[in-house]
């Protein structure tokens, strides 16, 4: 009897969720908060220094000297900065959307400790004689720029002024500074020397019984607006050092938020084309639950006030080739039920049933590897690892959960009762009930290769390329970015194609020396810089403006000082570390500590190779790599916790496990049941990841090849070399406690290629 009721009620719940969807998209778009690197914006990282003998940096002068650059941002007009504390002496801030970068720099970093000094340089005033935000930029009776202040006594200013009046001429100055350096030689020095620091010295005649000084100098309005701003800011408690940096013109900004948003467009329906000719109806849900995904991954990243930035988009587009692997594997349980013989609505369930831990397991472990992520990663990847938690728990909500409900009322309508066909079942796949066939006797069309007795080849071509792996490492070493190595990196984007010596003759005129030029691109408009030595405030306002004029875009540019360089590597170490640890406790304790072990091992050699290959083409490894590893340990393990499910299943059915040959049928069943999932997921992954290579930003093309390669690798591993190794322990396992007895069966297992 087909019940009608639940086809209306499917019809209405798609209406209901596409029309929210349809009204609420642009507003959640518009409302989601871009990150620096897709509209542009810098990001510097602090170390907080003592601004005089014997101070300590702690909680509180943290805290100050955080709200003291909130103040200073709050005259850039940025309307949403994000200045974070970091351990015991850092202060990491991130301006996105800033238009004036390099003012928004000076702003930030000067001291804006303005004092009053008399010609030999003892102090007369200083800014905490200031009224608290009594600055303000003004013009003089010439016309000319100036800055008033407002003192909060005008006793003190006349006993200065009386002081200053009573001198000789030519000592009368009251000479006026900003950030005053103590040790100079003499006022006069440093006057012939156009100290920046240097305001102005005006002549004292006169007593001044009045709480209001006028600066002038030889400002421009905008220098007059600065220096206001800063005064009426309030001064720093602390100095300053510029230990990390990096800028992105709002060029391409635009231009990365364009060409990944269409790399995702054109991967997700390229995804939705699979997923509806290979699966047909199941697959035609999957499109629902994926679509529905999308939208609660932005939906929820903006109610976490979340920061979208171009990793994140990535990670966005990658999550939903992992999810659709949540609707791959339920899909292919439920044809294997049906193959075996059972109803629709039998094998619906019983497939459901089945792919649950399996999906349960591969997503924690991912969300596992995304958490170290979090943990050990700076600002983007942080991003990064944010989006890719909050696609896991999205995919697991909707494609387990919100796709079982959906395609549920389909099934328990009745109305396919017998229609294998919207299932991808032929008939003639289908086997009689009578027949007894559980799901593990079911042919494949893998039947004819045998994983278990190709295994010691396996292990040969890996040791091998492992080995050639650690010559190639060893000659060619890695090619590090300044994450790791330290340095500064420079990103020119032109109007016009760019030449190596176009590129190499404008540093030049900067004194600059660039030690390695890469130029990108369709049209060769883009050119990647890398110089030793970090670049100072200064000589990165004047690359900036200078480039600007030359190429017709702001450059971005970056930089990393040695010590922050060491700590990257530390991390990006620790990061690797402490997810295998977290994969093996979590695999020992659902499975058993073979598999964890062979689960590792596997991960291992993919990372490993991932190095060998960015080792040997040259590309630039940088934390945008590291997380591409980390994405990959956790979609390898994924992949061969799937594999390592499908063995525990089989194991049980299969009672106990007596002889080699039990083994070896557990391991080579299990993959050639799991191999068509296998492929199919990591081909809908390989789609993504494709789109973003050829359309997306050149600033994630070396994630994306990192990608493309672990995920050829990790597949390879997860059939070849995971189930094997497991192989090996177990038979291992097996003779120590004497479970192979007969002689015949030590035979057997001798005759077995050892490794």
């Amino acid at each position: 009897m087909v019940k009608r009721s639940r086809i209306v009620a499917f019809i209405l719940v798609v209406l209901l969720i596409g029309s929210t969807m349809g009204a609420t998209t642009k507003n959640i778009l518009n409302h989601i908060k871009l990150g620096l690197d897709l509209q542009g914006g810098f990001e510097v990282l602090y170390e907080v220094k003592p601004a005089k003998k014997g101070q300590k940096i702690d909680k509180d002068v943290l805290a100050s000297t955080a709200e003291a650059l909130d103040k200073r941002i709050n005259v850039l007009g940025v309307s949403e900065p994000n200045i974070q504390i970091e351990g015991k002496n850092r202060i990491r801030v991130q301006l996105a959307g800033v238009k004036d970068q390099n003012r928004a720099r000076e702003i930030l970093s000067t001291q804006a400790n303005l004092s009053f000094r008399d010609v030999n340089d003892k102090l007369m005033m200083d800014g905490a004689d200031l009224k608290q935000g009594g600055a303000k930029q003004t013009f003089d009776e010439n016309g000319k720029p100036s800055v008033s202040l407002t003192l909060k006594s005008a006793d003190k200013f006349a006993k200065v002024t009386k002081d200053i009046s009573n001198r000789p001429y030519g000592s009368n100055l009251l000479v006026i500074w900003l950030d005053y350096k103590e040790g100079k030689d003499s006022f006069k020095s440093e006057m012939t020397k156009k100290d920046p620091k240097y305001l102005s010295a005006p002549t004292v005649n006169q007593v001044f019984n009045q709480n209001t000084v006028s600066i002038v100098g030889n400002f421009t309005v905008k220098e007059a607006q600065t220096l206001a701003s800063l005064l009426k800011a309030g001064s720093l408690p602390v100095k300053l050092k510029e230990v990390y940096s990096t800028s992105v013109g709002a060029k391409f900004g635009e231009n990365a938020l364009h060409d990944t948003v269409f790399a995702g467009i054109i991967g997700v329906i390229l995804i939705y084309l699979f997923m509806i000719f290979y699966y047909r109806f199941p697959g035609f849900i999957s499109t629902i639950t994926l679509s529905i995904y999308i939208f609660l991954v932005l939906l929820i990243f903006d109610w976490m006030n979340g920061v979208l930035t171009l990793p994140g988009i990535a990670a966005i587009i990658l999550g939903v080739g992992m999810a659709v692997d949540a609707n791959i594997i339920t899909y292919e349980r439920i044809r294997e039920e049906l193959k075996v013989g059972k109803s629709i609505k039998s094998a619906f369930q019983a497939g459901e049933q089945h792919a649950f831990t399996a999906i349960f397991d591969a997503n924690l472990t991912t969300i596992l590897t995304a958490g170290v992520l979090f943990f050990y990663g700076n600002s983007s990847v942080k991003g990064f690892a944010t989006m890719l938690i909050v696609s896991v728990l999205m995919s697991f909500l909707t494609n387990v959960y919100g796709a079982r409900f959906l395609l549920g009322l389909w099934v328990h309508s009745g109305l396919l009762k017998n229609k294998h066909g919207w299932f991808s079942v032929r008939q003639s796949q289908i086997r009689s009930i009578n027949e007894n066939v559980d799901t593990i006797n079911l042919p494949t069309r893998f039947d004819r290769f045998d994983f278990v007795k190709v295994r010691n080849k396996i292990f040969l071509l890996s040791g091998v390329l492992l080995v050639v792996g650690i010559v190639i490492i060893t000659i060619f070493r890695m090619n590090l970015g300044i994450d790791f190595s330290s340095g500064t990196r420079v990103e020119v984007q032109s109007k016009t194609p760019l030449t190596t010596s176009k590129v190499k003759d404008a540093f030049t005129e900067q004194h600059l020396t660039p030690d390695d030029i890469v130029i990108s691109g369709d049209k060769k408009q883009i050119g990647a810089v890398r110089m030793i030595g970090v670049l100072s405030q200064k000589e990165i306002a004047e690359l900036k403006s200078d480039f600007k004029k030359k190429f017709g875009y702001e450059p971005n540019v970056s930089t990393v000082s040695p010590t922050v360089g060491k700590e990257l590597a530390k991390n990006a170490f620790f990061a690797v570390l402490f997810a295998s640890i977290g994969i093996i406790l979590y695999v020992s304790l659902r499975f058993e500590a073979y598999m964890a072990i062979a689960a590792v091992a596997a991960i291992l050699h993919d990372a490993f190779f991932m190095i060998a290959i960015f080792s040997i083409t040259r590309l630039e490894v940088d934390l945008n790599f590291i997380a591409a590893i980390l994405t990959i340990i956790g979609y390898s393990n994924h992949d061969t916790i799937v594999t390592f499910d499908r063995v525990r299943e089989n194991m049980q059915k299969k009672k106990r496990l007596k002889t080699v040959q039990d083994i070896a049928d557990v391991v080579n069943v299990s993959i050639r049941q799991t191999l068509t999932r296998s492929f199919n997921t990591v081909l809908t992954v390989l789609i993504t990841v494709i789109c973003l290579m050829v359309f997306g930003s050149p600033s994630i093309r070396n994630f994306s090849i990192a990608l493309f390669v672990g995920l050829i690798v990790g597949v390879y591993s997860s059939v070849f070399i995971a189930g094997s190794l497991w192989y090996v322990f177990k038979c291992k396992e097996l003779k120590k406690k004497g479970v192979i007895k007969t002689v015949k069966e030590k035979k057997k297992y001798s005759d077995q290629p050892q490794v």
